[in-house]
């Protein structure tokens, strides 16, 4: 969290956060969604701190069988070492996927004047084979009601990102909010081409939408988010997924991985990245 927590204001007391946020929020109603935003932010952050400090590793019960790809090619202890490790890893990627979704989708929807719809109560319905409008509906990550947009978000799309079926279900979702009378938009941070986001985009603009990708999809949201809004994004959001990106070598470095009761070490010959167990 060290990025994170050098953003804070040196020597503020709540006295004095207190009185400059009233003062903000009584001078534009943005700053409320600001304020929002932030604390959804590092709320999000703190919980996953404590996911990190207390994801158990697995049994060998649970994941013996696994040992059955690879038993008798290395040493087995360290095999079922390196099984243990794999599961916690996977796990915790899950858990930030999941975090990640939790978080971004009612960040950008705030950002730009709209709310995330849950499927029981969206105003795009499911089209069945035939062309006929459903009762089921369909989730939305962003709907602004007053200009009758829903927005999909996307951080990126691969060509492995999903199966078949998912996809058949993203294609058919820009084709739902035009029968609903709602004009779809795909907004894709990741600037990154492909055969599947080709598709999509044609399915876009088939349904009366359109696709925003890479440094345009910034610019539409910046733009959408106002003066407020604008610098929540560009101070929060982008930094990091920028900084990210710009390390454009796809092979890992060497790591080393250790375990103790109080702390994972997570060390290369030059950083070293602790997680401090409960």
């Amino acid at each position: 969290m060290e990025w994170f927590s050098s953003l804070e204001i040196p020597n503020a007391t709540p006295a004095i956060l207190l009185n400059a946020l009233t003062d903000a929020c009584n001078w534009h109603d943005d700053y409320r969604f600001y304020i929002q935003n932030l604390s959804a932010l590092h709320r999000r952050r703190v919980k996953y701190r404590r996911i990190l400090a207390t994801q158990p590793l697995a049994h060998q019960e649970q994941i013996a069988p696994r040992s059955l790809l690879e038993y008798g090619i290395c040493d087995t202890g360290l095999l079922s070492s390196w099984m243990v490790w794999r599961k916690w890893i996977y796990d915790i990627d899950n858990r930030s996927a999941q975090e990640t979704g939790y978080l971004f989708e009612p960040i950008l929807a705030s950002c730009l004047g709209g709310t995330p719809i849950s499927a029981p109560h969206s105003p795009v319905k499911r089209v069945d084979d035939n062309g006929n409008v459903t009762d089921r509906g369909r989730q939305v990550d962003c709907f602004v009601a007053d200009e009758n947009v829903a927005y999909e978000f996307k951080l990126r799309v691969s060509i492995a990102a999903s199966g078949q079926g998912r996809f058949s279900e993203e294609l058919s979702f820009p084709r739902e909010c035009a029968t609903a009378g709602l004009t779809p938009i795909l907004l894709v941070l990741d600037s990154t081409p492909s055969s599947r986001l080709s598709e999509l985009q044609k399915a876009f603009i088939a349904a009366g939408g359109t696709l925003y990708q890479g440094e345009e999809a910034w610019v539409y949201m910046e733009k959408k988010a106002g003066e407020i809004m604008s610098i929540f994004l560009t101070k929060y959001i982008k930094p990091p997924i920028e900084a990210m990106e710009l390390i454009t070598d796809n092979t890992p470095v060497d790591l080393f991985l250790r375990w103790s009761d109080d702390c994972v070490s997570i060390r290369t010959d030059k950083n070293n990245y602790e997680i401090h167990r409960l």
